[in-house]
C-alpha cells in the first residue's frame, strides 16, 4: 500500500512552519514550536494515535502567540488532509472516552471531507504559566478546517487544567488512529455519495 506521508511547508510574515508527517508510523515525534506546553498537546497527537511527526515553528511569540498556535493547526490540518489522499479504505470514524486522572473527556472524529468544530470545556482556567489555553481551540478550529474533519470535544469535568486538556488531545489522537485506520472491507470511500 502507497505511504500515507505529507511534507508541509507554511511562511507567512508572522510564521515559518515545516511538518512532516507519516500517519502509518510509531508515534515517534520531534516537536519545537517555541511553546514547550503546545509542544506537550501535539506530542501526546502523535505519541497515542501512533503518527510519526517532526514539526518546527518559528514565529512572533515576541508579539503575541495565536498566529503561532493556529498557524500549526493549519499547517498540521493541511498536513493530514495530504496523507490520507483519496481516504479509500479509512475507517472514517473514531471516539475516545480518555480519563486524565481527575479530568475525563469524550471525543468523536468524523473524516468525512466537512470541517465542523464542537468544543465543550468544563474547565474554564484560562492559563498554564503564560500560555493561554483558549488558543488550543483557536488551533483545533483550524486543524480541522484544513484536515476536513468533522471533531466533537466534551471535557465532562476535571480541576486541574493540564490534566482537562491533557485528555482532549490524548481523546483526540486516539479517535484520529481509529478513523485513520484502514480496513480491507472498505471498498472506496467509506460513503453512501461515493465521494467525500
Amino acid at each position: 500500500m502507497k505511504p500515507r506521508k505529507s511534507l508541509v511547508i507554511r511562511n507567512t510574515r508572522e510564521t515559518q512552519i515545516r511538518v512532516e508527517l507519516n500517519i502509518d508510523g510509531a508515534g515517534r515525534y520531534e516537536i519545537d514550536t517555541g511553546l514547550p506546553f503546545f509542544n506537550h498537546m501535539l506530542e501526546l497527537i502523535a505519541k497515542h494515535a501512533l503518527f510519526d511527526l517532526r514539526l518546527t515553528a518559528a514565529g512572533d511569540l515576541a508579539v503575541d502567540h495565536h498566529h503561532t498556535v493556529e498557524d500549526v493547526g493549519l499547517a498540521l490540518g493541511e498536513a493530514l488532509n495530504q496523507a490520507l489522499g483519496d481516504r479509500r479504505g479509512i475507517e472514517r470514524y473514531g471516539f475516545s472516552l480518555m480519563p486524565m486522572d481527575d479530568a475525563f473527556s469524550r471525543v468523536a472524529v468524523d473524516l468525512g471531507g466537512r470541517p465542523y468544530l464542537v468544543r465543550q470545556m468544563a474547565n474554564r482556567k484560562k492559563k498554564i504559566l503564560d500560555f493561554d489555553l483558549d488558543l488550543l481551540g483557536e488551533f483545533l478550529r483550524a486543524f480541522v478546517t484544513q484536515a476536513r474533519m468533522n471533531l466533537h470535544v466534551a471535557q465532562l469535568y476535571g480541576a486541574d487544567a493540564h490534566h482537562a486538556h491533557e485528555s482532549v488531545f490524548k481523546g483526540l489522537a486516539r479517535a484520529l488512529r481509529a478513523a485513520c485506520r484502514r480496513d480491507p472491507r472498505v471498498k472506496g470511500v467509506p460513503s453512501s455519495k461515493g465521494v467525500l
